[in-house]
């Protein structure tokens, strides 16, 4: 029992984070906003740096990548809190019951880490060379988003053994 616990818990945990990240991204639009400007800008990276041709530098390309990560965290959050809840109600069920109830959340930590190794690692710190901005690199934290995540997602696919009473 304490292992499947354990397993809610931290699952409960990152639908939390996801919580906050969601209501910051709505209550203070215009500062999340300005990040992803200038990822997209690329308006802070090294003077010179021959990628500047990938840079958007429309409003309108600004609100579309900024909408689709809000849309993204939401649909995440509301599937990690789903699966919070389905394995909170399976807890004392057979063991088969508890595995099988683990389908929403796996694909709910899924869809988180790859936002952050799509979005953020990927196009983000890559394609826009966010990385080589001292102001707007969110790189590490994206990167340390994913390995927790990482590490509950694991932690939940470990097979359910424990004999329930």
């Amino acid at each position: 029992m304490m292992t499947r616990t354990a397993k809610m818990l931290l699952l409960a945990g990152v639908a939390l984070y996801y919580t906050l990240v969601v209501l910051n991204n709505l209550t203070d639009f215009d500062s999340n906003y300005e990040y992803v400007r200038h990822v997209l800008s690329m308006d802070t990276t090294f003077p010179g740096n021959h990628g500047m041709w990938r840079a958007l530098t429309s409003p309108a390309w600004h609100l579309t990548f900024y909408f689709a990560i809000i849309a993204w965290e939401m649909i995440t959050m509301i599937l990690l809190w789903w699966g919070a809840v389905s394995l909170i109600r399976v807890l004392r069920q057979p063991t088969a019951v508890f595995n099988a109830a683990k389908r929403v959340p796996v694909l709910a930590l899924t869809l988180s880490l790859l936002m952050w190794l799509v979005a953020f690692l990927t196009i983000g710190a890559e394609w826009f060379l966010m990385w080589q901005s001292h102001t707007w690199d969110g790189h590490e934290s994206a990167f340390r988003m994913f390995v927790v995540v990482g590490l509950v997602l694991l932690i939940l696919l470990q097979p359910d053994t424990e004999s329930q009473p």
